[in-house]
């Protein structure tokens, strides 16, 4: 701060989330003074109600869904005889404590002031911050106040029979039933914890497949993986009716082929994606404004800067091609940080950003999905390898397959144009997308890849045989 005003500074960073923290840590990394305004916790919602705490609760799912596997598939006679719902509770409150302190920490130690209270522009240059007052910045100012779940009309959340994806780990207790309203990410991952859990799970998708974003195969083989484990699985659907019974709720499903079917659950989990959150922000203060979806779009998305020099945007406040996802909004906050420094900083390379799924099958993908390549009008080789054909994928015994796509640039059959999508399915896959994240984001080709050895027996061979084939070198033909 100035020494002459200590409510003036270089930087000011609206939101401490992914987004709003990791710009924060990066601009005073790089010599710049910096505020950071959060009217809620540090760690926003991906640390305090999103991806940590609900992989910690996957965990333990993967947990009980071992013990199962091991007693029906391995002979090893071991039964769950009860869960401890409190200190299964208390061991994922303490690692997104642990997470929230260690953050905090960071901020601490790297000299950012952080400013509990509600931010508002007063102008281009200019915020308020609650009870603090009116700060001002010479470099920028940075937009990064994330998102909530979005809910149907006419439907409200009660934290007891009808949760969003925000509070769904911190209702009371497990249901015995659920239906989960949206086949996205978020939905198949409930979906997946509560099926692990015990409970009757239907899960409900207005379009035809889930990971409606994703590749075709991969919303297939997760459907099948999921069916396997006994989640109702209707795509195509949409929910038409609810009604609040005194434990639970009842639901009008219509189905594509126009049947109404009735599902009653005692929870009902509305995951149907997320809003971005501009509300009390005043963008016109400052010259800006959200678009009909409520996104601030960059007028440069090299820099991610607003059509008002000075205010850049990260995080879920963007709108598409960033998707929303925490890993990406570090990204774009070091971008932004090191563009308020002055440094040269290269643009976020969207199509280079992995995309996870952590339910039971994992799904992970980089890249094009088939049905884009296509569209594009590109000539494309397409190689799909079951995971069951390795020796390891055996041993795992629960399905899954790599696809891959590369530009198909030779005469001879073989994919010698840059690989453009890989797309995953199966059994701990989301640490198994790194190697392909890398290969799309240089530009690889299949024979750039088919050189290198996977280590035998895993899990990943199958990601080097799928290469191997498309450079014409593959020992196994799918």
């Amino acid at each position: 701060m100035s020494e002459t005003d200590p409510n003036t500074t270089d930087v000011i960073v609206i939101g401490g989330g992914t987004g709003g923290y990791s710009t924060a840590l990066r601009a005073a990394s790089l010599g710049l003074r910096v505020v950071l305004a959060e009217r809620e916790l540090i760690g926003g919602t991906c640390l305090h109600r999103g991806c940590i705490p609900s992989k910690a609760m996957l965990h333990a799912a993967e947990l009980v869904d071992g013990i199962a596997e091991a007693r029906e598939r391995w002979g090893v006679k071991a039964t769950v005889d009860s869960l401890d719902w409190p200190a299964l509770v208390a061991t994922r409150d303490t690692i997104v404590e642990r997470n929230h302190q260690g953050v905090a920490g960071h901020l601490r130690t790297a000299g950012v002031r952080v400013l509990k209270g509600t931010a508002r522009l007063t102008g281009p240059r200019t915020v308020h911050v609650g009870d603090a007052g009116e700060f001002t910045a010479r470099r920028g100012i940075v937009l990064a106040t994330g998102s909530r779940p979005k809910m149907l009309p006419g439907l409200a959340a009660d934290g007891r029979r009808v949760v969003t994806s925000d509070d769904a780990l911190f209702a009371a207790g497990l249901p015995a039933s659920v239906l989960v309203l949206g086949g996205g990410a978020i939905g198949v991952e409930y979906a997946s914890f509560h099926r692990s859990m015990g409970a009757e799970v239907t899960l409900v998708e207005a379009a035809g497949r889930l990971l409606p974003m994703e590749d075709e195969d991969v919303g297939r083989h997760l459907a099948r993986g999921l069916k396997k484990r006994g989640i109702a699985v209707r795509t195509g659907s949409a929910l038409t009716g609810t009604e609040l019974l005194p434990d639970g709720v009842r639901a009008t499903v219509r189905t594509p082929k126009g049947e109404e079917l009735v599902i009653e659950a005692e929870r009902l989990l509305v995951a149907v994606g997320r809003a971005p959150v501009t509300d009390g922000l005043e963008l016109a203060a400052a010259g800006l404004a959200a678009d009909g979806r409520g996104f601030v779009a960059p007028a440069d998305w090299s820099r991610l800067e607003t059509a008002v020099p000075g205010i850049h945007v990260v995080g879920d406040l963007l709108p598409p091609p960033s998707p929303g996802l925490a890993h990406a909004s570090f990204a774009e906050g070091l971008l932004v940080a090191e563009t308020l420094a002055g440094l040269p900083s290269r643009a976020v390379d969207y199509a280079a950003v992995p995309r996870v799924t952590y339910s039971s099958p994992q799904t992970a993908s980089v890249g094009r999905t088939e049905a884009e390549a296509r569209a594009d009008g590109l000539d494309i080789k397409v190689n799909t390898m079951p995971l069951a054909a390795t020796a390891k994928g055996m041993v795992h015994g629960r399905g899954g397959m790599v696809k891959v796509i590369a530009a198909a640039d030779g005469a001879g059959g073989e994919a010698t144009g840059t690989v453009l999508g890989v797309h995953l399915v199966g059994p701990q896959v989301s640490e198994m997308i790194a190697e392909s994240q890398l290969i799309v984001g240089w530009d690889a080709e299949p024979a750039d890849v088919a050189q290198h050895i996977h280590a035998h027996p895993t899990l990943s061979e199958a990601v080097g045989e799928a290469f191997l084939t498309l450079a014409g070198r593959g020992l196994h033909q799918h």
